[in-house]
């Protein structure tokens, strides 16, 4: 059998070996239900559509649509070295199936979205990968929306009563560790660091502290400290709840865990905390003093084609985005020149220097549309945020920040590769959900803190959010008036996570806290009293609307 080092090899189990070893036979099979005759991938063992458990295996032609590409120039295996090209193929039979998949025999540049391709096979140990290559025929149209991004508002759930959990909590201290590239310090004590600034921002001492909070709970290749069980470890801090885990409402869904644990009364003051040390694993793995994180085997659709990274999913999506509404390079520009402009006045940015869009049309390119500066910052940092009883609150030494509505509601698939075309997943229905909770509308927000892990998150959240419509981005922000400082949407004050650093947005909530406070400074936005911070997207995201009255 052939061998291919360093990829990740698909994991086989009873379910999917139908589907990674029907090359032996030169066949691309796909799973269907036996009542509605829809395909079903990833195999499960239900229908998502009639929920019948009558399943079977359908063997299909192994024809279909090219639905996205991205020319990946970064990331690579041995046997995969860059440049080479991810993709998205719509399956004939059903096009609600995307494949991800590489496209092989053909020249990147020549490739059309749409125009039509056919599976071959790539034996690898005990598994056939299928890849597609172009066939002769005209570009086609991409698959359908299965909700369009203007209907998503259609599928948001009413509240189920007048009293909001949200009135119950606020925001009563913050706290930052140092913030660096490969700062070598245990992610601990940089968790520590920002938990102290928090307790002691709020006038509490870690003895008043009854709830902790986090997101992911664990430590893989540098993103976290070991969560609930490694801080109160240290700290012994006797906690009637916590939280911690990545299925929750984004990166920031700690805070609005922490809320509802506020609101049941299962805690009065509530210590939420994010730590990353990217920055120094990848040092250490260099060094020889870390291993990755996996083995041989993955459980990823993705992966065993090269897509890596979340970057290589947005850049899919982000390409759709442009091939639909018009969108450029220069569109995205906008944002990394706001978020740099930001950062120069914030002593603690990593990346303060000035850009111009030269600069960034020249930057090295990772995975097509994006380049270097597309992307955020992997850094060493922690941020930490104190929820607590609204009644408390009012009586703390700092000025509360009220929670004013919260957006949730996942509309669309979760899986990467088989949910929303032209946006971030995990976005429109959120944004859509939170404005069903509050009067306040777009309108009415002094300052907007929108997850940037890269631009085209930032993008998708402006538009989602009804800052400007859909599909209208590449007018709302050119020449990047609107999203100044002085602008109609002052967005990502701080620098954003592009040239502050990667917090994986408890960084956006520290700086729209610190903005409705009045406590930012020189990029302090004039009169600041309602601000939209979101986290996440591709995993299920959150979005808090926050505000400084009462």
């Amino acid at each position: 059998m052939a061998d291919i080092p360093g990829r990740p090899l698909p994991q086989v189990t009873a379910q999917n070996e139908f589907f990674w070893t029907a090359g032996a036979d030169g066949e691309l099979r796909i799973q269907q239900c036996q009542d509605c005759e829809s395909l079903i991938h990833p195999p499960q063992p239900i229908c998502r559509y009639c929920r019948s458990q009558k399943l079977g295996v359908r063997t299909v032609s192994g024809r279909g649509t090219l639905a996205g590409f991205t020319v990946n120039h970064r990331f690579g295996f041995p046997d995969l070295p860059p440049p080479y090209v991810v993709a998205q193929v719509a399956i004939d039979e059903d096009p609600r199936v995307r494949l991800t998949t590489n496209i092989v025999e053909s020249d990147p540049d020549g490739l059309e979205l749409g125009q039509p391709v056919e599976v071959v096979f790539q034996q690898a140990d005990d598994v056939w990968l299928p890849l597609f290559r172009p066939v002769a025929g005209d570009p086609g149209e991409l698959p359908a929306d299965e909700i369009a991004p203007e209907r998503f508002g259609d599928h948001i759930r009413p509240m189920l009563r007048t009293e909001k959990f949200e009135q119950h909590s606020a925001i009563t201290g913050i706290g930052a560790s140092r913030l660096g590239r490969r700062l070598m310090v245990p992610p601990l004590s940089l968790t520590i660091e920002a938990c102290e600034a928090a307790v002691a921002d709020a006038g509490l001492t870690l003895d008043d502290i009854d709830g902790l909070s986090t997101y992911p709970g664990l430590d893989v290749a540098g993103m976290g400290e070991g969560g609930v069980t490694a801080l109160e470890g240290a700290l012994g801090l006797r906690p009637t709840w916590i939280n911690g885990g990545m299925d929750t409402f984004g990166p920031g869904g700690s805070v609005i865990a922490a809320m509802m644990a506020v609101a049941t009364g299962m805690a009065r003051h509530v210590l939420c905390f994010r730590t990353l040390w990217e920055a120094t694993f990848g040092q250490l793995l260099k060094e020889g003093k870390m291993a990755p994180p996996g083995g041989g085997r993955t459980t990823s659709w993705q992966m065993p084609f090269g897509a890596t990274s979340a970057a290589h999913t947005l850049a899919l999506n982000a390409q759709r985005h442009f091939h639909r509404y018009g969108t450029t390079r220069e569109t995205l520009g906008w944002i990394a020149l706001n978020q740099r402009a930001n950062a120069a006045l914030n002593p603690t940015a990593i990346y303060r220097d000035p850009m111009s869009m030269e600069d960034y049309l020249s930057a090295r390119p990772i995975t097509t549309p994006f380049g270097l500066y597309d992307c955020d910052v992997p850094c060493d940092g922690a941020v930490a945020v104190v929820v607590s009883a609204v009644d408390a609150a009012r009586d703390m030494p700092k000025k509360p920040v009220f929670i004013e509505a919260v957006g949730t509601q996942i509309v669309e698939r979760t899986d990467w590769d088989q949910t929303t075309l032209t946006h971030e997943p995990q976005v429109l229905g959120q944004s859509a959900h939170l404005w069903t909770r509050t009067s306040l509308r777009p309108s009415d927000v002094d300052v907007a803190e929108l997850y940037d892990g890269f631009t085209f998150n930032c993008l998708s959240w402006i538009e989602a959010l009804g800052f400007c419509g859909i599909g209208e981005a590449k007018d709302f922000l050119d020449g990047g008036h609107n999203i100044a400082r002085d602008g109609v949407l002052p967005l990502n004050t701080h620098g954003g996570q592009l040239s502050h650093g990667r917090t994986h947005g408890m960084g956006l909530m520290h700086e729209a806290v610190s903005q409705l406070r009045g406590e930012a400074g020189d990029r302090q936005v004039a009169d600041a009293r309602v601000a939209v911070v979101s986290s996440g997207g591709l995993t299920p995201s959150g979005v808090l609307l926050l505000r400084s009255d009462a």
